[in-house]
């Protein structure tokens, strides 16, 4: 029986909410990221009982560049998009700055 399922994952689409408008202003409050990030913290793969303890990982905050800035996994488009369409509003309505990217995974650390 030949297995149905694809070789290779999906690759990985994100974008980065940056906490800096477009004039360059820092964004207030200084915990936006993690108001942010724990408003969409039920929308997990596994719905866990405890969701509303961890960041989902559709949506997290990161200090990149020492700016407070928010990563959000383009597939929460696709499990809810209404929750796609709050985060990117957010962002506008806040005139906050949209990177697309996506974030590299940590090298593996080789012993010396």
């Amino acid at each position: 029986m030949a297995d149905s399922k694809k070789s290779h994952s999906p690759t990985v689409r994100e974008f980065f909410i940056q906490g800096t408008t477009s004039d360059g202003r820092q964004f207030r409050p200084s915990d936006w990221a993690e108001r942010l990030c724990g408003a969409m913290s039920c929308f997990r793969p596994d719905g866990g009982r405890n969701a509303h303890l961890q960041y989902s990982p559709y949506v997290r905050p990161i200090l990149l560049n020492g700016v407070r800035s928010v990563v959000v996994n383009e597939a929460i488009r696709e499990i809810e998009p209404l929750a796609y369409h709050f985060v990117v509003s957010f962002a506008k309505d806040n005139d906050l700055q949209i990177i697309d990217a996506c974030l590299l995974p940590d090298e593996p650390k080789t012993p010396k």
